[in-house]
This record gives structure tokens, sequence and C-alpha cells, in this order.
């Protein structure tokens, strides 16, 4: 009797008692029973051949079916029973079982060999034989996909108060908005072990690897829910932070490029004996650097913290055809990200209100449709205590704690 399999649905001969002849699992009476962690890794379906496949493969593991780009659309999905790790036999009631065809079939599904290939396999009449699987490429990828959401956002590396709980805030923030893309700025070793056990984490591919993060003090970092075509760093020329623009080049629709960056650009240190270490020098150079990187692009938007100083730095050394989101957008609006007045938690410190946190995009295929800030709000039942010095007397201040020194932007843009 023939049997589906209850991983890749594919629907074995009776002969094939060991394993699917296409993904080599065990059949039912032989499979090991559902591991209880599996659940902490959510899956999506493919459409063509109907294989459970990681969240972070962007291929399917069996016939190189691209992943939908809305294939987790929300965070509701990471409880959906659907993306559980084990799938019980039922699962060839749900899809029906990938059969054995002589024909090309709506999403060309063929069928050669034990295994599946991406190449295509053909005999010498030129229909499909067996056993091979040959998907056409996703058309569509992207099509329903209107509207784009980025987040960025600088999480304040200061580990010494309430990391957990401000993490977990940013956290609420990144369920709440559900970005498609996220730009960090100031991740420390610890905050990313942080990130990476939140149950947000698991629908976003990471720009940096386990080593590079374990490697350095803190860094910039992109985290995309879309598919990826790579993820590359350009190091500034004359950055003595270490500062450097990271770039991700992403697929959104067919046919269209579409790249996405962040940096933290060299900050002004003022500090005796001469409170002059203002860097802005060296941080308008790295602007024009990443200018120079990206504007060979037709579809890009850099975000992040830029530490700019319209006053000392003059105006963003933006080139043709770029623009600055908020000032496009809420040109009546100062958009401090920075602000000891409105953040509670930098209560007592020197006043400092600057726009830091930046939009900047070049877009032939796509426009800004809104920007607004977040992170504004003081996290409920939290304070710290802080030492202000005012003359001769010590005070001790309970403050709020919000969850970053900075406010953070979340940009929506849509399709032209």
């Amino acid at each position: 009797m023939s049997w589906p399999c209850k991983r890749c649905t594919f629907l074995n001969p009776p002969s094939q008692k060991s394993t699917c002849q296409i993904c080599l699992s065990s059949p039912p009476s032989l499979s090991a029973p559902p591991s209880s962690s599996s659940s902490s890794s959510p899956k999506w379906p493919c459409k063509a051949c109907t294989f459970l496949n990681p969240y972070k493969s962007s291929n399917c593991e069996i016939c190189d079916t691209r992943c939908p780009v809305l294939s987790l659309s929300n965070f509701e999905d990471l409880n959906d029973p659907l993306y559980e790790g084990d799938l019980d036999p039922s699962v060839g009631s749900v899809f029906f079982p990938l059969r054995s065809c002589k024909r090309k079939i709506t999403d060309s599904i063929h069928i050669e060999n034990d295994r599946a290939e991406s190449g295509s396999f053909r005999d010498d009449k030129g229909k499909a034989s067996r056993k091979e699987i040959q998907i056409s490429a996703t058309e569509d990828l992207g099509k329903s996909l209107s509207l784009l959401k980025i987040l960025s956002y600088n999480v304040w590396f200061r580990e010494d108060l309430e990391v957990h709980k401000r993490m977990k805030a940013i956290g609420d923030l990144i369920q709440h908005h559900n970005p498609d893309l996220i730009f960090f700025q100031e991740v420390t070793p610890n905050i990313f072990d942080i990130f990476k056990e939140s149950g947000w984490w698991n629908v976003y591919r990471s720009s940096v690897s386990l080593n590079k993060a374990y490697s350095r003090q803190y860094f910039c970092m992109v985290l995309s829910k879309l598919p990826v075509k790579a993820f590359s760093t350009v190091p500034f020329s004359n950055s003595i932070m270490g500062r450097e623009l990271c770039v991700a080049e992403i697929e959104v629709m067919n046919g269209k490029s579409f790249v996405v960056a962040t940096s933290h650009l060299e900050s002004p240190c003022p500090a005796p004996p001469k409170w002059d270490q203002m860097y802005s020098k060296e941080r308008v150079e790295q602007a024009r650097e990443a200018m120079n990187v990206l504007c060979k692009y037709p579809n890009v938007v850099f975000g992040g913290d830029m530490n700019w100083d319209d006053k000392m730095d003059g105006q963003f050394p933006l080139k043709d055809g770029w623009i600055d989101a908020w000032s496009q957008l809420r040109p009546d609006e100062i958009g401090w990200t920075y602000d000891t007045k409105s953040n509670q938690m930098l209560a007592g410190n020197r006043t400092l209100q600057k726009r830091l946190d930046r939009f900047i995009c070049s877009l032939q295929d796509f426009k800004i449709s809104s920007i607004d800030m977040v992170g504004m709000n003081e996290i409920p039942g939290v304070s710290y205590t802080k030492e202000k010095k005012a003359k001769k007397e010590t005070k001790q201040l309970l403050l709020p704690v919000l969850p970053s020194d900075h406010f953070g932007l979340v940009l929506t843009i849509s399709t032209k």
C-alpha cells in the first residue's frame, strides 16, 4: 500500500519501505516521536511541493522554490500549529500528497532521481521524468507586498541599566509594528544574545553571524524578514571607532533591485581637557563614503544613528535624487530622536536635543509613505536611581526607564 511521507507528502510506492524517496524521512511507523523543542523553529510550507522548510531557508530544501515573501507575515504565525517542527500523519489531509507525474502541472513540478535538483533534467521527448522536481522561480515574489516597514533603533549599549527589560520593550515594539526590516545600532554581544532568545527573532535573517557578534564590543546589524541576496559591510576609511556601513541586498519584487543599509557614524566625544573631540570632519566624510557606495543602486533606504548635528556638520551631503524622509514627510516637526527633556530617563544630563537618527532614501520604484517616532513611552513599573550633583549637594533622582536613550524611527515605503 502506498504511503504519504509525513514531512514532504510525497506518495511513496509500497516497495519503498525504509525511507521516503524524496526527503529520506522514515515512514510513519518508523518515525521518532515529535521533539518537544521543535516548536521553537518556525517553518514555511513550500507552495509547490508542500515540504515544510526552516524559516531561515530562502529556498525549498526539496525543490528549490523561493520562499514566499510573506510566508510569515506576522508574529502570530509563530504560534500557528502549521509551523511546528514535526507533523502528524494528517499532513496528507491538509496538502495533497506529492505524486509522480508525467506532465507539467501548474507549478512546473517534474520528478527525476531520488533527490531534488534545482536544474532541469528531461527525457528524450522533452517530458518530465518520474522523479525530477524542478520548480520555476516564483515570478510573483513580492507582488502582494505593497508596503514595506523599516525600523531603525539605537538600542543603547549601557548594560547596567535594566538591559533585559529595555530589550524586552524594544521587542514589544517590534511585535507591535511588525517591521519587514530592522536596523540596529550599538548592539553588544550580550544584547545580541537577549535578542536571539526572543520570540520575534526567528522570523528574521541576521546580517551578523555568531562569530562576528561575539568578536566585537558593539556593532550595527540588519535584520530582514524578506529574502536576502547578500549581506556585506564596508569599513569607513577614517574611523577610529570601528564604524562601518552595513548593506543588505533584498529581494522584494521580480526584476527590481532594493538595497538597505545602516550605520553608526562617528560619535562626538566632548570631554576634558579640550572638550573639542566632536569628530565632525570624520562624520561628514563617512556620510559621503556611504553615499558613494549606495548611489549606484536604483532603490536604497539608508537609516541609522548618523550622529548628525546640522549646526556643526552642515546639511547632510545628499546626492541628486536623494531625500531625507523626515524632512520630506514632516517638514514642520523638529524630529529630535535624542532629547534629554522629553526622555525623562536622561533627566539630570546636560541638555541635548538633536535629530541624530535619520532615514536617507533614493527610490525609483518606490515612494516614502510615512515616518513615525517610537519608543517614547516609559516602561511601566520600571525605574532607577541616579545621582545628580548640584553645587555642593548630591541628590538622588528616581527616574523612569525607557527602551533606549534614543527614540526609534519607523519608515513605511510603498510601490509607485
